[in-house]
């Protein structure tokens, strides 16, 4: 008896080593229905203009010296305003944002107590995860942390070379750094809980997923659990959750030389496309280093903001369309719980306020109860062409669904709308080949 209960406990532990917790089944469905995130890179190099972190990588004694002990005597941050940015986040649609509160530098944007490298013992002296979760909660944002598990500060202590591939770098072979980035993940959760979303940005995170798995079950981890493409969208639609983290230009930490940003219509039809193939959105700004967002990005993000104010409903909810995700300049999403198809309308040049265009749909099919309607208008008016009804319409062909609708709200002085517009079709059939 003694013998067949030490076979059972031994299978029992071996299983344990084995088996692996996962994001919760209904957490990963909100997570889908949020669709739009803002990502924040922010360190104290910002100051240098640099690629975050990395530069680290291959510097000097020198650098490497300055950095770690001279960097963070001139960081002052005293710009930045926690609400100034979540009242951005809320006006763009976004629905959570991921702040990084830890890099691969080891520089700690909060007030800890396992390093003295961190943003208290700076000019600033304030603790700015704190002030941004708070300001994210008021405003009913979604509260993201980036954290990485690999800590230039702290290998170099440990007397090993700092780089991304060294044999100490990973979690999984340095058991004193995954002590030390376990200490600081609990004490993250503890002070400025309960964390919605954790991002870990390692080569081997799996660790530290498993192990916020097991202290704080009900946070949704992104990158160490699911599909997280960086810079590039997938080719087709992929099962959820997933999410695709972007820059607005080349660089995640601000850059001020040298720098080349997409265009806001860009970001709007990358965050249609990525929402049609049935993933999340995180798009990344980089604040300067006295904590304002800059003026370049800030513009993208009240270009998007004017369209999610439109057209949100389309994003948000929603989830792929079971038999297409685009037909020639447009694209699809379907509302989570019913049959009503989101139309994404894209690559529309000088569609003057009021001017009716036409298009064919061949992969569904309208019923008896089918509606249309253009997102953020009422279809009863023109501003100031009173002769001009701009009823949404639609014709049932054989094979193909024939719809016609109006531009009829002014968003823009000139009265040209450049970017997408959505068309809802509700009671439709999805047909499928």
């Amino acid at each position: 008896m003694k013998f067949k209960f030490s076979i059972l406990l031994i299978l029992l532990i071996t299983f344990s080593a084995f088996s692996q917790l996962k994001n919760k089944p209904e957490l990963n469905e909100d997570f889908m229905d949020m669709g739009f995130g803002i990502f924040v890179h922010w360190s104290m190099d910002s100051q240098l203009g640099s690629v975050i972190s990395h530069s680290l990588v291959g510097a000097s004694d020198d650098y490497v010296n300055k950095y770690f002990n001279e960097l963070p005597k001139t960081f002052y941050p005293n710009k930045f305003d926690a609400e100034e940015w979540a009242r951005l986040f809320k006006v763009v649609g976004a629905e959570y944002v991921v702040f990084t509160a830890k890099h691969h530098n080891g520089f700690c944007m909060w007030d800890t107590k396992t390093t003295d490298f961190n943003i208290m013992n700076t000019p600033y002296g304030k603790d700015i995860v704190g002030e941004l979760v708070k300001a994210l909660r008021k405003f009913d944002l979604k509260v993201g942390i980036y954290f990485s598990p690999e800590d230039f500060s702290f290998i170099h202590k440990q007397g090993h070379l700092i780089s991304r591939k060294g044999p100490m770098t990973q979690v999984t072979a340095n058991k004193e750094l995954f002590e030390y980035d376990k200490t600081q993940v609990k004490e993250i959760i503890d002070n400025y809980g309960p964390i919605d979303v954790m991002f870990f940005d390692a080569f081997q995170a799996k660790p530290m997923a498993q192990y916020v798995h097991e202290i704080a079950p009900d946070i949704v981890v992104t990158r160490g659990e699911m599909n997280t493409p960086e810079q590039k969208i997938p080719g087709g639609a992929m099962p959820g959750p997933w999410e695709t983290c972007m820059t607005m230009g080349t660089q995640w930490q601000y850059k001020p030389t040298n720098e080349d940003y997409k265009e806001g219509s860009e970001l709007i039809e990358k965050l249609i496309e990525i929402r049609a193939k049935g993933g999340n959105f995180l798009m990344n700004i980089g604040p300067k280093p006295n904590g304002e967002i800059p003026i370049e990005q800030e513009e993208r993000l009240r270009e998007i903001a004017l369209w999610m104010y439109v057209n949100e409903e389309g994003v948000k909810n929603v989830r792929t369309v079971p038999t297409i995700v685009k037909d020639g300049d447009m694209w699809f999403t379907k509302g989570k719980e019913d049959n009503t198809a989101y139309v994404f309308i894209t690559g529309q040049e000088n569609w003057f306020k009021g001017f009716r265009r036409n298009f064919l749909l061949k992969n569904m099919r309208s019923t008896e109860n089918t509606t249309i309607s253009v997102l953020g208008q009422n279809d009863l008016v023109v501003e100031y062409w009173p002769e001009n009804t701009p009823t949404s319409r639609f014709i049932q062909h054989e094979d193909l669904l024939e719809i016609s609708i109006s531009r009829a709200q002014r968003l823009y002085n000139d009265k040209i709308w450049p970017n997408p517009v959505v068309v809802k079709l509700t009671n439709i059939e999805f047909i499928t080949k």
